[in-house]
């Protein structure tokens, strides 16, 4: 058989995971130096710039 397990407990511990992927995921965003979001800022305009440079016209 299955275990017995807590519903109130089992929601609460999905909600502390979730909390804690949010928190990683804002310290890798806001967690930068200011070199860094221009480093990555420029490669995104870059990157983009040359997809629509592949791009064909019809």
């Amino acid at each position: 058989m299955a275990d017995i397990l807590s519903l109130s407990k089992a929601r609460k511990a999905k909600a502390r995971s979730d909390k804690q992927a949010v928190a990683e995921a804002n310290r890798i965003n806001f967690g930068r130096t200011k070199a860094e979001k221009l480093r990555d800022k420029s490669e995104k305009t870059r990157a983009q710039k040359q997809t629509e440079a592949h791009k064909i016209d019809r």
